[in-house]
């Protein structure tokens, strides 16, 4: 897949392609990321991309000539390799909010153009000329698009073959199967802290993978009905809970301290609590 990113700051993305596990993806090109600088299509010295908005107001708006210029290149050059009219993304407070459901939509796709906007928006008739999807990070402004674009690739270069160093490692993700996450352990067994030792909890250590498959699932059922409960409700209308996840969300709600706060959990060496 290829995505071409417009925006006036591309030495922001240098050193995030160059870094992590997803880096992998970028090397290789299976997620192929361009970077074209939207002051090389204005045409007056200055190179000036912005100017004051028609009927005042504060701030700046980015001009549509040089982003009408530089959407018809990026498109001109995406025509040799992937045909066809590209999805083009701006990032704004006003569009979708960017989960793992849509992580996973655009993650096979072939990728898309990214419009990353600055200083009080872009001028509206490219807007609505080019955009097929507006996405945002949620209920908050940023001084651009570059983050939200930053964070959308990273979560669909994970996504792809072979990229984790464990194939298994995103099914295990929050809200991969609509449910946050369950709390992973590592060594020492037994941390030693001024408050005291804390334990690994027994199941981990039990060998027993059924046994410890329960406690994760029961351990992500427990934080997200405390987090999020509007996920429950959304995996049980999708019905993704079974008979034992609805049993064990019972036990939470039939007492309310438990579900609010930490929720003991059957471990098969004791009872552990995280």
């Amino acid at each position: 897949m290829r995505f071409d990113v417009l925006t006036l700051f591309p030495e922001l993305f240098d050193p995030f392609l160059r870094v992590g596990v997803t880096r992998r993806a970028y090397e290789s090109k299976q997620v192929d990321v361009r970077l074209w600088q939207l002051r090389d299509h204005a045409e007056d010295n200055y190179r000036r991309v912005d100017d004051r908005p028609f009927g005042g107001g504060p701030g700046m708006v980015m001009l549509a000539a040089p982003l009408e210029r530089a959407l018809a290149a990026v498109k001109a050059d995406r025509a040799a390799t992937h045909p066809g009219a590209p999805a083009v993304i701006h990032f704004s407070p006003t569009g979708r909010k960017l989960d793992q459901a849509l992580a996973r939509e655009l993650a096979q796709g072939e990728g898309a153009i990214l419009l990353c906007g600055r200083y009080e928006g872009i001028d509206q008739r490219v807007l609505d000329r080019h955009v097929t999807m507006e996405i945002s990070l949620g209920d908050f402004v940023l001084s651009g698009g570059e983050l939200p674009a930053i964070a959308m690739l990273d979560a669909i270069a994970r996504l792809q073959e072979g990229v984790l160093n464990d194939a298994a490692s995103h099914q295990q993700d929050s809200f991969s199967d609509g449910l946050l996450d369950c709390p992973h352990f590592s060594r020492p067994e037994v941390l030693e802290t001024p408050e005291g030792p804390l334990p690994v909890p027994p199941v981990l250590l039990s060998g027993h993978h059924a046994e410890i498959a329960r406690w994760r699932r029961e351990q992500s059922l427990a934080l997200t009905l405390r987090r999020r409960p509007e996920l429950i409700e959304a995996a049980r209308r999708d019905g993704r809970l079974d008979k034992k996840d609805e049993k064990f969300l019972a036990s939470l709600q039939a007492a309310p301290g438990k579900a609010a706060g930490k929720a003991p959990v059957k471990t098969g060496g004791g009872t552990g609590e995280v």
